[in-house]
């Protein structure tokens, strides 16, 4: 690999596109838009590409050394300047660029000039040296592993603090890209019919050992024929595997209590033959328009959907009305980080309390929802224990009428006893988390 060459013109699209992806999401959108102004195609698109995902990546960490330069939060100042300091940072610090391009960083401080205020520019030209003679100084495993895999440190602790030595592994797996994974709704084909589709597309894929109805696609392609014919569902493994533990039945009251985009739902509702009834909650409008739509593709006749606070079913449908309540909780979504790689950086320690008050409410409420010998599964997407079994213990206290049923495979055991859970590098998946419990 020779050293990077970058131009003005690439530079200038890339500052662009990073500022611009501060205020359009997903930041795709934002990079098509300020490519296709500065005419970047070709060849030239996937290497500019690379770059402006790879900012997106260590965002985080890139900010962090911009703190370290100025002394204070690169949050608080001009947009464009940080932008700037952002794709320098990048292009001195992580990559080899050759002299002509460090010529080209200086070149910014002039573009600057003119997109905000002269003194924006010489601000910046004055701290460009120190940018491109920064050193990072790594002096602790979490650091090293920060710069290594780009999470943030504490979230790295928790980690190493769960799985010791294995925690490695771990970060490794949430950076690879996960296959985009499919599950047949069999009110509409069979698995067969799938596989024969994509067989006659020359696309590889290979079928779960888990689930037998998820298919994991090998290939770049795009189901998109599949998912508007209702034949597939876009699901992983781990998700699709709740609503087996689950397990609802032909002509069974079901409650999912945070069901959008609906996929957990259909599936439900294939298990019981479209025979029953379940009360799919949401509180987000577009997202309940999107199940709407997911569950009308999909054939799902028992499924209404309801508009509303999950902690506000009980009120709305009536105490114990359930043989089975879905809790799939809004949650950190960590376990999520190989599908969302640019979520790393939005994790903040400080917000995990909020996130298990309302879990703690939502399961308080899906009890009172439930009958006598009824059935509640408790998940996550997270891999913080205090989403997980530390809310499951906590409730198992409150209620002497709460047994954990427990779950032995096919993933990996919980923290606590019963309990069970999906890890992306032991079992190639999104991180996930259940607790099946019996109300006595």
């Amino acid at each position: 690999m020779g050293r990077l060459k970058l131009s003005d013109r690439q530079l200038y699209a890339l500052v662009e596109a990073v500022k611009l992806g501060e205020e359009v999401k997903p930041s795709q959108g934002a990079k098509r838009k300020a490519f296709a102004k500065y005419k970047i195609e070709g060849w030239e698109n996937s290497k500019l590409t690379g770059i402006f995902y790879s900012i997106q990546r260590r965002l985080g960490l890139i900010d962090e050394i911009i703190g370290e330069l100025i002394g204070v939060s690169p949050l608080i100042l001009d947009p464009w300047l940080r932008a700037t300091l952002r794709v320098a940072v990048e292009v001195a610090v992580f990559r080899d660029p050759s002299e002509k391009t460090r010529q080209h960083l200086k070149g910014l401080a002039q573009f600057l000039s003119k997109r905000t205020h002269p003194y924006v520019g010489y601000y910046y030209y004055d701290l460009l040296p120190r940018v491109l003679e920064y050193m990072p100084v790594i002096d602790s495993e979490e650091k090293r592993l920060k710069w290594d895999y780009l999470f943030p440190e504490w979230f790295i602790r928790r980690m190493r603090n769960l799985l010791g030595d294995e925690a490695e592994e771990l970060l490794k797996a949430l950076n690879e890209t996960l296959p985009t994974s499919i599950r047949v709704n069999r009110l509409k084909a069979s698995v067969e019919e799938v596989e024969e589709y994509l067989r006659r597309r020359d696309v590889r894929f290979e079928r779960s050992e888990r689930v037998d109805t998820v298919i994991r696609i090998l290939d770049p392609f795009n189901p998109e024929w599949l998912l508007n014919k209702g034949w597939v569902i876009a699901q992983e493994e781990a998700p699709a595997l709740a609503s087996l533990v689950l397990s609802p039945k032909p002509g069974e009251t079901v409650v999912d209590l945070a069901a959008a985009p609906g996929g957990k739902t259909a599936h439900m509702a294939e298990l019981m033959n479209n025979e029953g009834k379940i009360y799919a909650f949401d509180i987000d409008k577009a997202r309940i328009k999107r199940m709407n739509e997911v569950l009308r593709r999909t054939g799902v006749e028992i499924a209404e959907t309801v508009k509303a606070d999950g902690r506000r079913a009980p009120e709305i449908l009536g105490e114990e009305i359930a043989d089975r309540v879905m809790l799939d909780a809004p949650c950190t979504s960590d376990g999520t980080i190989a599908k969302n790689p640019e979520l790393r950086w939005r994790l903040r320690e400080k917000n995990i309390p909020r996130v298990v008050a309302l879990q703690k409410e939502l399961i308080e409420s899906a009890w009172r929802l439930l009958k006598p010998g009824g059935r509640l599964l408790y998940s996550t997407c997270s891999m913080l224990p205090e989403e997980n079994e530390e809310v499951v213990k906590w409730f198992l206290e409150r209620h002497a009428d709460a047994k954990l049923i427990p779950l032995s495979g096919p993933y990996s055991p919980g923290f606590l006893e019963g309990t069970m859970r999906a890890w992306p590098h032991r079992h190639r998946t999104i991180g996930f988390f259940y607790a099946l419990i019996r109300k006595t």
